[in-house]
């Protein structure tokens, strides 16, 4: 078992920044001179209000959020909310543009809850973002629903979907603040904080004000958006460990440079990977689409154009012993994949890269 660090290609719950990791050990047992830490702390306390209060400051701070939206801390993760989302607003029918796996299971639960109107027929395989001419939006949904980011198939969409006055609802857990992005072009936002902002177990929403008290009257109490933003996300008791780790990963961004920097950075991160990968002859092949590539979730085959399973299982093992972690694929795609999160430094996935170099010598034909 190694003793240092190795470089955290995980795609989630994946790397956290080691200053946070470090500051967040230094106040485990006694937090800001109270004597115990905040896993032991109420939820009602003043000293918690005041950790949620900085952690929504900062989050608004860095997504250049209007006054009009609520952020909601919550737990149940995305496929929670998956049905939460159908709950809180849909009435009749809403649209899902599904581009992988995440968007898929969102449409299948939110079957349950009322009329889904898929807006691209289901390919063979996900490869890529459809052309919006073959796009069949309704005018009269309720909203439009996608996945920014597929974290299994490494689909991204380049650009926000235009839905002609439709409220448009988002899932960004595996992209939220690796890239710019225009809050207000939607209506409500989900993600997960176990990718590029915190440990596993927070939720986030944030919905703008005038989609909430549209639940439908099954939506249970907890998931209601418009009781919890009443409430500050403590209609009951929230995950508060994982609120503090959240917050204090905020002000790292924001020290670093906010998400512009890390805008640039996951682009230099991305492209030094993808040419690594394009410029290799073969032997390595992206799998998604140009256009459609993830810049966060790099997913690609090794040993030639369709992937030799024993070589990419020696690729993962090698990787492990040269200090690089977490690169075998999602077992519904297989292949191997890197995930490029905020935490990830320029250093790390220049050593992936020199890896490959590496090995793609000792292992071609």
């Amino acid at each position: 078992m190694t003793t240092e660090r190795v470089a955290n290609f995980l795609a989630g719950p994946s790397s956290l920044p080691v200053e946070v990791l470090q500051q967040a050990a230094s106040e485990m047992l006694n937090y800001r001179k109270q004597g115990f830490g905040v896993m032991e702390m109420s939820h009602r306390s003043k000293e918690f209000a005041e950790i949620c209060t900085e952690a929504e400051a900062d989050m608004r701070k860095l997504m250049n959020m209007p006054k009009e939206y609520k952020v909601l801390f919550l737990q149940g993760g995305c496929t929670g909310m998956f049905a939460a989302v159908a709950m809180n607003f849909l009435k009749g029918k809403a649209d899902y543009i599904c581009t992988g796996t995440w968007s898929e299971k969102a449409a299948k639960e939110a079957e349950k809850y009322g009329q889904v109107n898929y807006v691209v027929p289901k390919p063979e395989k996900y490869l890529g973002v459809p052309s919006t001419d073959q796009w069949k939006l309704s005018p009269d949904a309720d909203y439009v629903y996608y996945c920014f980011n597929e974290t299994v198939g490494g689909v991204e969409f380049e650009n926000i979907p235009e839905t002609n006055g439709v409220p448009l609802i988002v899932d960004m857990s595996s992209n939220i603040m690796t890239r710019k992005i225009d809050i207000t072009k939607f209506a409500a936002v989900i993600a997960g904080a176990q990718k590029n902002l915190g440990p596993a177990g927070l939720t986030m929403v944030i919905a703008r004000e005038d989609m909430l008290g549209k639940e439908q009257k099954i939506c249970p109490t907890v998931w209601n958006f418009k009781k919890q933003a009443d409430a500050d996300s403590r209609l009951n008791t929230p995950p508060c460990y994982c609120i503090y780790m959240t917050g204090l990963v905020f002000k790292w961004i924001l020290k670093n440079g906010g998400v512009d920097y890390f805008h640039d950075l996951n682009t230099k991160k991305s492209k030094l990977l993808y040419d690594t990968i394009d410029d290799s002859l073969g032997f390595y092949k992206p799998i998604i689409n140009e256009g459609s590539r993830s810049r966060v979730n790099i997913v690609f085959r090794v040993g030639g154009p369709q992937g030799d399973i024993d070589v990419e299982k020696k690729f993962v093992e090698k990787a492990k012993e040269n200090g690089l972690f977490g690169l075998s694929g999602h077992r519904s795609v297989g292949g191997c994949r890197a995930s490029l999160y905020n935490p990830v430094t320029l250093e790390q996935v220049q050593k992936l890269c020199k890896f490959m170099k590496d090995f793609q010598m000792q292992n071609q034909n």
